[in-house]
């Protein structure tokens, strides 16, 4: 096929990011619920959540690159889209926040909004040390650790 074919298809380098990612996000997503379904407490539900994204982000290095680069960064996706799909997350963790919270493995005090970007932020920090590093390590590997810092940093005291 010509390069010039696919803007038959596609406007722009934005439509094509744009179309990737929505096709990419309603897969993912749709994976995320079910992990994070499969689990009963909260605490293994952000297990099952990260271990999930995590492991979708290694399976795939080239999505990884691309949504770490294009995405995060916003030169090409739609400023609305990054929006839309983050808010997808943070509904999820806002669910799993709310039942931490009702089960007493979170504390109250914290703002749900507060701790929603702390998590993701650092998630995709562990993945963007990842994609930079070249994937030399096992990503999926981090999920159990980043777990334990948000039960350490946001649970209540543990006996």
């Amino acid at each position: 096929m010509a390069d010039g074919t696919i803007y038959l298809y596609f406007k722009n380098k934005a439509d094509i990011l744009n179309n990737f990612f929505s096709h990419k996000t309603r897969l993912v997503f749709q994976r995320f619920r079910e992990a994070v379904e499969q689990a009963d407490q909260a605490e293994d539900k952000l297990r099952n959540l990260i271990r999930r994204h995590l492991s979708e982000f290694q399976r795939d290095r080239n999505m990884a690159v691309v949504f770490q680069r294009e995405a995060l960064q916003a030169r090409y996706v739609a400023d609305e889209y990054i929006k839309d799909i983050t808010k997808m997350y943070l509904d999820i963790l806002e669910e799993i926040i709310a039942q931490g919270q009702k089960e007493g493995s979170i504390r109250e005090n914290f703002q749900a909004g507060l701790v929603k970007r702390f998590i993701l932020g650092a998630v995709n920090e562990v993945i963007n040390t990842w994609v930079t590093a070249g994937g030399k390590y096992d990503l999926v590997s981090m999920a159990d650790p980043l777990v334990e810092l948000y039960f350490d940093g946001i649970g209540q005291q543990r006996i």
